[in-house]
């Protein structure tokens, strides 16, 4: 089991570590960060992030409960108040912990933040439809294709396309129990 709290920079060496390349950096980040990853880049991350009345961008790490490891990381960010709706991004799990279901746990925990806690009626994301693993763990946890953006992300010589996905409240209450 995992439970989530806030990213905050006694933990970004263990990110930082977990950015093998730039291609990794970029499938992470999008255009956010240049690698190599530095204090610096996540010191603007974080800045502004948290409060739960100002912020609009929530920054979380996942801890084992057991052992207290940070396993991985992940966001709730463009939170629009009016609109009721979030993007959730900058997924990842450390390479040692990938296959143990702890992508689904992150998902399914920052749901409940973004729909119980900021009452919330949409939340979407993007994934690259190469990373089937995150595709299906979405899927899994109720989001629906709404499209895919063609040659959305260029990497050196290749574009990388991009689904859309989102999951609505009522949508994500009746699969909860």
């Amino acid at each position: 089991m995992i439970t989530l709290e806030y990213f905050e920079p006694a933990d970004f060496n263990q990110l930082m570590e977990w950015m093998e390349d730039e291609a990794f950096l970029l499938q992470w980040s999008g255009p956010q960060f240049k690698y190599p990853l530095t204090s610096d880049q996540l010191l603007d991350y974080v800045h502004d992030a948290n409060d739960k009345i100002t912020s609009s961008r929530f920054i979380y790490k996942a801890v084992e409960e057991e052992t207290g490891q940070f396993v991985g990381h992940i966001s709730l960010g463009n939170v629009d108040r009016y609109n009721r709706s979030a993007r959730i991004g900058k997924v990842l799990l450390g390479r040692d912990h990938r296959g143990k279901g702890y992508g689904r746990q992150m998902i399914n925990s920052v749901l409940h933040i973004g729909f119980e806690e900021f009452n919330l009626h949409r939340i979407s994301l993007g994934v690259f439809d190469f990373n089937t693993s995150a595709v299906n763990c979405y899927e899994g946890a109720g989001f629906v294709r709404e499209g895919l953006i063609r040659d959305a992300r260029r990497y050196q010589d290749t574009y990388w396309n991009l689904i859309e996905m989102s999951i609505l409240e009522e949508e994500w209450r009746s699969g909860k129990g």
